[in-house]
């Protein structure tokens, strides 16, 4: 270890949530500007870019202290940095596939702060279904004009940058033809139309490209590579991007553990929330062992591989399980808004948990396209070529 960044990030943390918290308690964690903001610390912090090349702005530790940096913000329960995605995914993307023009312009921004990015992958029609991208771009002088719609794009509203999939080769279908692009959003043709949630926030987009140009210098890797840059980071979302939630999923099952313990239940019911209990205690701990065989890969210089996928799948089906654990727990204190305040603003923070996690069996992947990937790759099983293609 170079330095000791964790008796580095230690005492930052402990100093700097106590600030922090005087205007964003924990129940602010999931808001955009508590977000925005934690984002601006992590950067002024010179705590981004961890693993980076130091002569890319990076500080040159090796990926197991960006680990446990990760697994230290998720015990302080600090908030998501609202540029997350660029941080985990397209920063190690850029650093593997992306030329040194790309690096230099597009990793100071990440590092910075001071350019969001957001994921056009999802389109109307396709779920999970990479390999049947619509998305086109045909061939212009010095680039490419790209028309096409994707949808459930996070904080494509925030977001200078996207890096999307689109096909470039015409007539090519499946995993062929693909390209993987950097899409600057503020380009004339751009439109952004927010998506209500259940939760009343809107952090989902759809995002309509009419006639975008995009250069040639904005394309990683070869055109008609965008597959597998695509599927490597797929990897890196599913793993690394993942570790810090796992973390916090081990907090909300203590909580429940401490609802159950207040709640006032005959036997009977007592005896099946405890049986609940057990059972995601059990997944819980299957789910911390699954963590450090990825962690022990990633930490080799690896990529998380398929275990990523095992991991996504086990995190997020039991996350759904452990949060409606805690609502169920919560009795009549359970049916406020997901804005409540004053005396329900604990309640009103599971409740908004439990409708987010609706949607984490479907971001990064649904849980049936993991199925796939783990059937397939691992398995052995042969491929259904009535299901969706990863």
């Amino acid at each position: 270890m170079k330095q000791d960044i964790v008796a580095e990030a230690t005492s930052w943390l402990e100093k700097t949530l106590a600030v922090f918290r005087e205007e964003f308690p924990a129940h602010a964690n999931p808001s955009q500007p508590c977000r925005i903001r934690w984002n601006a610390l992590l950067c002024d912090a010179d705590l981004v870019a961890l693993t980076w090349p130091e002569e890319l702005g990076g500080r040159g530790l090796p990926t197991s202290d960006l680990i446990a940096f990760h697994e230290l913000c998720a015990k302080h329960g600090a908030p998501q940095p609202i540029n997350s995605i660029a941080h985990s995914i397209l920063a190690p993307t850029l650093l593997q596939f992306g030329t040194d023009t790309q690096k230099s312009r597009f990793l100071p921004g990440i590092r910075a702060g001071t350019e969001v990015w957001c994921q056009g992958y999802s389109e109307p029609g396709s779920g999970s279904d990479l390999a049947s991208v619509r998305t086109r771009a045909a061939r212009v002088d010095g680039g490419w004009l790209v028309n096409g719609h994707k949808i459930w794009t996070t904080q494509a509203h925030l977001a200078r940058w996207c890096f999307a999939l689109v096909r470039t080769e015409p007539g090519s279908v499946g995993h062929r033809g693909l390209s993987f692009m950097l899409v600057d959003m503020k380009s004339p043709g751009v439109r952004v139309e927010p998506i209500r949630q259940l939760t009343g926030e809107a952090d989902y987009n759809e995002v309509f490209f009419e006639n975008v140009h995009v250069t040639d210098d904005n394309i990683v890797g070869e055109v008609g590579e965008g597959w597998r840059i695509a599927m490597a980071a797929a990897e890196f979302e599913r793993g690394i991007y993942f570790l810090p939630r796992v973390v916090q999923l081990e907090h909300e099952l203590h909580r429940a553990q401490m609802l159950l313990e207040d709640a006032k239940l005959n036997a009977s019911d007592a005896s099946s929330y405890r049986s609940r209990l057990l059972d995601v205690r059990d997944s819980c701990q299957v789910i911390r062992w699954r963590v450090e065989k990825v962690v022990s890969q990633v930490a080799a210089g690896k990529t998380p591989g398929t275990g990523g996928a095992i991991l996504k799948l086990l995190w997020s089906e039991t996350r759904q399980k452990v949060v409606e654990l805690q609502l169920d727990l919560l009795g009549d204190r359970g049916g406020v808004g997901p804005e409540a305040e004053g005396e329900y603003t604990e309640a009103a923070a599971v409740v908004r948990e439990f409708l987010w996690s609706r949607a984490e069996t479907i971001v990064a992947g649904t849980s049936e396209i993991q199925r796939n990937i783990i059937a397939e790759r691992i398995l052995g099983l042969p491929k259904d070529k009535n299901a969706n293609a990863n």
